[in-house]
């Protein structure tokens, strides 16, 4: 199975993913990520504290007080 088949994952959940890491590995994984959905077909719900790595998103939603909104 490859992920993104009708029998494999539609979406890709990452929590945190670059995390605790440094900035030049932040931007492997970061990178690797965009592949692999970008390749799989899959959609990706990133949750981070990391501006920056925000801003690649497609989409930015921010919670905040309890409230989900457009960034």
């Amino acid at each position: 199975q490859q992920p993104g088949d009708m029998h494999g994952p539609s979406v890709l959940l990452a929590d945190e993913p670059t995390g605790n890491l440094d900035h030049a590995t932040s931007d492997t994984v970061f990178a690797e990520l965009v592949h692999l959905v970008r390749e799989a077909g899959l959609a990706a719900l990133v949750a981070t504290h990391n501006a920056e790595l925000a801003a690649h998103m497609d989409r930015v939603l921010r919670l905040q007080d309890g409230r989900l909104t457009d960034a």
